[in-house]
């Protein structure tokens, strides 16, 4: 399994995001390369993940996403994986915790939308997750004032590092976290599935 792994090198720092990409697009694209200037990392890892926990239906097949996701992100210092499918993990917290043993010496970063970061108290151990590794929070269309209210924000309000200092989040002991506004893309997976657009 170790060979189908993206290579990690010691010394590098490597923003996680994670999601089903039921379908990818390019607001999934905008932000990545966001996050790649803003947060000064070297790579991003996109982890499709088999399913979403808190989601009652299953997305498209696994192959279907990676497929999409390799024609929509396509950046020399991006890589798109399954990670999460190859070593069997169900939840972010879990995932995280199996990446730290297989890549010592790599600095990761969580990325999410603000969205997220909403109802990022709904995850499995997602304070361990605030206090495990930096996170970046990327603001989309509407979710700015939700994110900042949200339980995760109110309880790791002492942590959080000004967006005008995002670049050394990667610097920071966790838990520490900043929300960045960038120019918005109003794309959506939801939206693209109701228009009939994405579908088996």
């Amino acid at each position: 399994m170790r060979h189908e792994l993206p290579l990690g090198r010691p010394g590098r720092t490597i923003g996680l995001l994670g999601g089903s990409f039921d379908p990818a697009h390019e607001g999934h694209a905008h932000i990545t390369r966001e996050a790649l200037k803003r947060f000064d990392l070297d790579e991003v890892w996109w982890l499709v993940s088999p399913g979403n926990p808190l989601k009652s239906k299953g997305p498209r097949s696994m192959d279907a996403r990676l497929t999409r996701a390799r024609d929509i992100m396509q950046h020399p210092r991006v890589t798109i994986t399954d990670i999460e499918a190859l070593l069997g993990t169900r939840y972010t917290a879990e995932t995280l915790g199996r990446l730290f043993e297989l890549y010592p010496g790599v600095r990761f970063v969580w990325l999410m939308g603000a969205d997220n970061l909403a109802q990022f108290h709904r995850w499995e151990n997602w304070d361990w997750i605030m206090s495990a590794l930096p996170v970046g929070v990327i603001a989309r269309p509407g979710e700015r004032g939700a994110a900042r209210s949200s339980p995760a924000a109110q309880i790791f309000r002492d942590y959080r590092v000004p967006g005008r200092h995002a670049r050394k989040i990667v610097h920071h002991m966790p838990p520490a976290w900043t929300l960045i506004n960038v120019p918005m893309r109003p794309h959506s997976s939801s939206e693209i599935r109701a228009r009939g657009e994405w579908r088996d």
